[in-house]
């Protein structure tokens, strides 16, 4: 079952709760997802660091073919 954006939201604001964070459907078929992430805990990590920080949010929901979230590109930074 596809994802919608406030699901995919709420995952990451779990783990990041004072995190500014926008998602968008980016081809409108709820399967292919970008997210902006942006967090005072992802100053000193570099963006590896950072990504999977908020993939590890995502517990498992791109896990495997069968994952409920399909593509999620992602751009993290600490903010300025």
């Amino acid at each position: 079952m596809a994802m919608e954006a406030h699901d995919i939201e709420a995952l990451i604001r779990a783990a990041f709760p004072r995190a500014q964070i926008k998602v968008i459907d980016t081809v409108g078929d709820r399967n292919h997802w970008a997210a902006e992430v942006v967090d005072e805990s992802f100053r000193g990590m570099n963006r590896v660091q950072q990504q999977r920080a908020v993939y590890a949010s995502l517990k498992g929901k791109m896990d495997g073919p069968n994952g409920a979230l399909h593509a999620l590109a992602l751009t993290t930074r600490a903010p300025d």
